[in-house]
Order: structure tokens, then C-alpha cells, then sequence
């Protein structure tokens, strides 16, 4: 299904698990579009896995941007994460790939960060204004447009980093410049920029192109623009300002994530408290944002990065003759309520209640009830992904369902392994002996040719149900494969399992007659074998288990060898 975000809104309002303002699709033509794949979706149409890469394909205008390529006059601005997204291509070769997929000039949006940087340390010196609040993140920015417009006064009137950049680049060289930005996630339709990509998208133009990255020169081709840093970070804030919070400056205050909103309101509008500039984002950098890639890559991406940025210049990289704004203005746009009670009420069942029988109130998915978190997904702003304790218990579930075996209820064979290494080394640490059991019923082939498949799995639940009976609470049983039990009897020597081996084979060939089978159809045949820890070089205890198992088979079957 396709969906159509919003000019103003970046894509991860629909990515990102804390980030998600209650109005993230609205219809425009201008627009990236947002594809959220059927295979990950359930009957109510939200996307629901475990992982934001897996569910949603972010698209933007690649056809604009081919165009733009193609006009003799093309800008692109390269966001800087492209480092980390075109490895092991080198920041060089990107950029000369670029050149040659049609682009006339390449920036690394450092400008347009310095340009930003610059009005932030402008306003931070007019120590008047009391509390002003970060307004580079668009998400951010259209959460307070419409879920709390009484703090649209406090925010900087700045523009993002981009739009600042594609500005200064038509002061500087006029306005026939056809203007594109390339970053993790598109912006959506700014009237200064031409077109928007994902990086997905400038490697589909490199494809389409016939341009390899990895074979570029790892040289400039062409002198690039400026991408020297003097006063900025990543994304458009002062580094001076950066350094005072360090010191805990009530000046300046780190906020992460929308669910702040709502204290930072109360503060603002209802207390009337003064504080200072709030840098706040909707999640921790554009490296943290979910389409960037594995959070445990994160701390990679970061070192990759920094890496590859050049030294702090010691004087302004911006042209100061430039005339230009930097500029933003915020208009209010209140949000009505259009969800469907029944589907509220279904994802409200979906989600389940909290321990105490009420809803959650953990508010990680960035709303204050969950019935507010049901009315966004049911509009599809939000998506049961940004549901902690759902997703909690899905992967609860999953977990279990990995370790059981579905047609049997026993453990599975991954389990099995684990627990076996896990004997072995408390055996050698506490000296205690431990046994494997390794069943195999005799004739079940000949269950399923007589009486067919569904009475085989009868057999087999039904001999899974007698080895549960006969094993203690801390002895494993499992289903090898087929119609093959593997039983770990946990500080218990050869005479102990050849007890337990024989109730096992004499349970197993009543289940038989207890099912109506012929006499010796059902039976099983089991090998033993012990593990010594004085002679921890004995073999694989498996395939001992095994070898005793076929010894068993040899002997006749319905036999414990």
C-alpha cells in the first residue's frame, strides 16, 4: 500500500519507534512516497515487525532528480551520512560518482550547517529571549504545529540546514540552479530544493547511470565546495553552545524524543518558566535514525563519520558578501480527530492492558494514552512498532515458539545444543557424570503408509507426552527430527538412565495399543550414553548416543542399548 507523507514531515514519523506525531500522512503532490510492504502487514493494515527496515521503503523524487542531473545546471547537496551508507566507497569516490552520474556541482551540506549555526549563536547572544526552542527538526516542528501550537512563538525562527544551503547557493550563482538533496530519508517538497532522495535513490541513479562508486578515483575530480567545518556540528548547531552543556548550562537544555513535548508545554505555556535554548530532536541524530541502519551499527557509523570529516577551519567558510535569509516562519495547523471507534477499540484489544488490568503507561511510544497512541494507528500515523510491551510480547512469543517444538511441545534442536554444551561445562566444573537418551521409534513409517500422517503425529504427541512424564524438571527432553526424542538426564550415571530408558520404551510401546495399533508397531529403540568429565575426549556425546542407538536397532529393536 502507498502512502504519501506530507511535504513538512520527514519519513520518520512513520520509522522511527519513539518518533511518530499523531498527523504523518496527509495527501500532496509534491511529496516523497512511503511504501509499507503487505507482506509485513496484518488485516488491519498497520505494519507490525520487528524491525523498521524490514517494514517500510522510503522512496523520494528520483525522476525530478534525474532531471536535475540531466539539466546542464544540477546542484546536489550530499548529506554527510553518505559516508557511512556508501561504504567502503570513500567520501571521494561518492562524491566523483556524483560528477559523473551528471551532477555539475556537489555539496557536502556543510554550508548550510554553518549558515544555520551562525543565526543559532546570533540568537544565543541576545540573552532577552528567554526560552526558543531548536527548529532544524521538521518532525519536531509539525508535532508542535499540531499537537501543541502554544509553543509555536518559542520556536527559532530558522530554517533546516538545506533550505539555508540551496538559498545561499542561488545568491551565489543565480537562480537557474536546479537544486537536489540526497540524505537518509526524504524531505518532501521545500520550494527551494528541486527534488529529494534517499541515498536508496542516488544509488538507483548510479545504477541507471552505469556508475560504480568503488571504481572512482580516490581523488577529487573536481574541487568540491567548502566542507570545512568553523563554528557548526552535524545538523546545524554551534559547537560553542555544544560546550557550555557540558557544564550543565541552565541556558541550554538536551531534550531527545516527542513525549518530552508535553512537560516542555506545561513548562512553557503553563509555568511560564524561562529555559533557555532547548535542543530538542525527535531521536538522537541522523546516524540514530532508524533507517540509517542496525542501532548496534550505531557507534560504527559514528567513528566512520568522524573519520572522514576534514579539520576545523580556523576562519568563516561562509562568504559573508552573500545576501540571503536563513529565515522560517510556523504556522499552526490543529489536528482533527478522524478515527474509527471500532478500529481504536480492536488496537486497543491488540495492545493488551498493563499488569494492573489498566492501560500502559509507559508512553515510550511518544503519547500520553494508549487510547491516544489506537486513534494515530488507526488514521495510520503510528504503527504498533512504536508499542513497547506489544512488541515486547511478540518477541516473547517468538522466542518461545523458537525454543518448542510445535507438533510435540518438546524443546527444539537449537535448544538441545545449547543445553548440551551447557552440561558439559557444569559437569567439568562440578565433576558430576550426566547421560543422553537417544529414542527412535521403530516403525513409524509404517504408521504413516498404513493409517496416514495424521496418525503418525498422533504417535508422535503421544510419545513426546510419555517422555515428559518420565523426565525430572531439570533433565531436558527434545525432538531431534523426525521421529528421533533426544533426553539429557542431568547428574544421573549409566545405571540410573538405563531405569529410566527401559519406563521410556515399555510407556512408548503401550501408547501403541493404547492408540489400537497392531501389536509391535509402536515401539521404540533407544541408545545411551554417558559423559565422563575424567575423560572429556571420549567423542561427540551425540554421536555416541547415536552409535548405542543403531547397537539397539542391531539388536532387534524395542531394545535399550
Amino acid at each position: 500500500m502507498n502512502f504519501v507523507v506530507d511535504v513538512q514531515r520527514c519519513v520518520a514519523c512513520l520509522a522511527c519507534a519513539r518518533v511518530c506525531p499523531a498527523e504523518a500522512i496527509a495527501v500532496s503532490p509534491d511529496a516523497a512516497v512511503v511504501r509499507i510492504l503487505e507482506d509485513s502487514c496484518i488485516k488491519c493494515g498497520l505494519c507490525v515487525p520487528s524491525c523498521p527496515h524490514d517494514a517500510i521503503e522510503v522512496s523520494g523524487e528520483l525522476g525530478r532528480a534525474l532531471a536535475v542531473a540531466e539539466s546542464g545546471c544540477g546542484v546536489l547537496i550530499l548529506g554527510t551520512e553518505a559516508a557511512a551508507h556508501f561504504y567502503p566507497a570513500t567520501p571521494e569516490q561518492v562524491v566523483n560518482a556524483c560528477y559523473s552520474a551528471g551532477f555539475t556541482m556537489v555539496t557536502r551540506g556543510i554550508i548550510g550547517d554553518e549558515l544555520v549555526a551562525m543565526e543559532y549563536l546570533r540568537l544565543w547572544a541576545d540573552r532577552a529571549w528567554g526560552t526558543l526552542i531548536r527548529s532544524t527538526d521538521s518532525v519536531v516542528v509539525d508535532a508542535i504545529r499540531t499537537d501543541y501550537p502554544e509553543l509555536v512563538p518559542y520556536l527559532a525562527p530558522v530554517t533546516i540546514p538545506v533550505v539555508a544551503e540551496a538559498r545561499y547557493l542561488r545568491s551565489l550563482y543565480g537562480d537557474r540552479l536546479k537544486i537536489v538533496y540526497a540524505g537518509l530519508c526524504p524531505m518532501g517538497g521545500p520550494r527551494e530544493v528541486d527534488g529529494s532522495l534517499t541515498f536508496e535513490d542516488l544509488a538507483e541513479i548510479f545504477r541507471l547511470k552505469d556508475v560504480n562508486p568503488l571504481t572512482q578515483p580516490n581523488v577529487y575530480t573536481r574541487i568540491p565546495e567548502e566542507r570545512r567545518r568553523h563554528v557548526s556540528a552535524a545538523g546545524g548547531l554551534p559547537l560553542a553552545m555544544l560546550e557550555e552543556a557540558r557544564y550543565s548550562s541552565r541556558r541550554f537544555r538536551k531534550v531527545r524524543g516527542l513525549e518530552a513535548l508535553k512537560a516542555l508545554s506545561r513548562a512553557v505555556a503553563g509555568d511560564r518558566l524561562d529555559l533557555g535554548f532547548v535542543d530538542i530532536l525527535s531521536y538522537e541524530g541522523s546516524l540514530d535514525h532508524p533507517l540509517s541502519g542496525p542501532r548496534e551499527e550505531l557507534y560504527w557509523r559514528r567513528a566512520l563519520v568522524q573519520s572522514t570529516e576534514p579539520p576545523r577551519s580556523r576562519q568563516p567558510v561562509v562568504d559573508a558578501r552573500v545576501v540571503m535569509s536563513v529565515g522560517a516562519v510556523f504556522d499552526i495547523r490543529p489536528r482533527k480527530s478522524t478515527a474509527d471507534p471500532a478500529a481504536v477499540a480492536g488496537l486497543l484489544e491488540t495492545i493488551g492492558p498493563g499488569p494492573n488490568g489498566r492501560p500502559w503507561d509507559c508512553r515510550a511510544c511518544g503519547y500520553a494514552t494508549c487510547a491516544d497512541f489506537a486513534g494515530a494507528a488507526a488514521q495510520g500515523r503510528a504503527s504498533l512498532r512504536q508499542c513497547s510491551p506489544y512488541q515486547a510480547r511478540r518477541a516473547e512469543e517468538s522466542q518461545r515458539a523458537a525454543a518448542t517444538d510445535l507438533l510435540t511441545g518438546l524443546a527444539t534442536f537449537r535448544v538441545l545444543r545449547d543445553r548440551l554444551a551447557h552440561e558439559v561445562e557444569r559437569s567439568k566444573r562440578s565433576n558430576d557424570r550426566f547421560t543422553v537418551l537417544f529414542l527412535d521409534l521403530d516403525r513409524l513409517k509404517e504408521v504413516n503408509d498404513r493409517f496416514g500422517h495424521e496418525a503418525g503425529n498422533e504417535v508422535l504427541r503421544a510419545c513426546a507426552a510419555e517422555i515428559r512424564t518420565a523426565v525430572r524438571a531439570s533433565d531436558l527432553a527434545a525432538r531431534y527430527g523426525g521421529d528421533e526424542f533426544v533426553v539429557i538426564l542431568t547428574r544421573t550415571d549409566y545405571s540410573g538412565a538405563e531405569r529410566v530408558a527401559e519406563v521410556l520404551r515399555s510407556a512408548i510401546e503401550h501408547v501403541g495399543r493404547r492408540l489400537g495399533h497392531p501389536e509391535g508397531v509402536v515401539t521404540v529403540s533407544i541408545g545411551i550414553a554417558e559423559y565422563d568429565p575424567a575423560q572429556p575426549t571420549a567423542g561427540d556425546l551425540l554421536v555416541n548416543a547415536d552409535r548405542a542407538l543403531y547397537k539397539a536397532k542391531a539388536a532387534g529393536r524395542n531394545t535399550v542399548a
